[in-house]
């Protein structure tokens, strides 16, 4: 059962993860944020990127192994596709289908790319002049099965 496998349940909440740090930094982003352009790749490039990430974890995952680079749309309709790959990404590792890769990979390459880029984003928000406020992600609320835009509100801030 995928539920009883404690690696799986790990790659979860490193998902969960992902939400989390990935809400609070997309969360009320300025206007026209998404073309900021003071440090190469945009943020709106840089979610589109984040939704393909989740996608190649998934079909690899499954088998399958598909690579697509997205161009970006408007930064509301990349939030939607970034949350909806990944409830489709923690839906299927709750299920009872196999990993067909190792899962390990999983989380050495597109998982830890990810938040590699949800950093990015958090430093553009800074660059841009819209910073998010500090805080203790020890303390988080992250949840396993809690990967859409609504999280909880940081416990400690700084």
């Amino acid at each position: 059962m995928a539920a009883s496998d404690p690696k799986r349940e790990l790659l979860r909440h490193a998902v969960a993860t992902l939400a989390y740090r990935g809400a609070k930094t997309i969360r009320n982003a300025p206007e026209n944020f998404g073309d900021f352009n003071d440090a190469g790749r945009t943020p709106g490039k840089i979610l589109a990127h984040l939704g393909d990430l989740i996608d190649w974890a998934l079909s690899m995952a499954a088998g399958t192994s598909k690579w697509n680079e997205s161009q970006p749309v408007l930064w509301d309709k990349e939030t939607e596709r970034f949350f909806a790959s990944l409830r489709k990404f923690d839906d299927y590792l709750a299920s009872e289908n196999p990993l067909q890769c190792p899962l390990e990979r999983l989380l050495q390459g597109p998982i830890a790319d990810a938040l590699t880029h949800v950093g990015q984003l958090a430093m553009l928000r800074r660059m841009a002049g819209a910073s998010i406020p500090g805080e203790n992600y020890f303390a988080a609320q992250v949840e396993i099965g809690r990967v859409g835009p609504e999280q909880v509100a940081p416990q400690k801030t700084y």
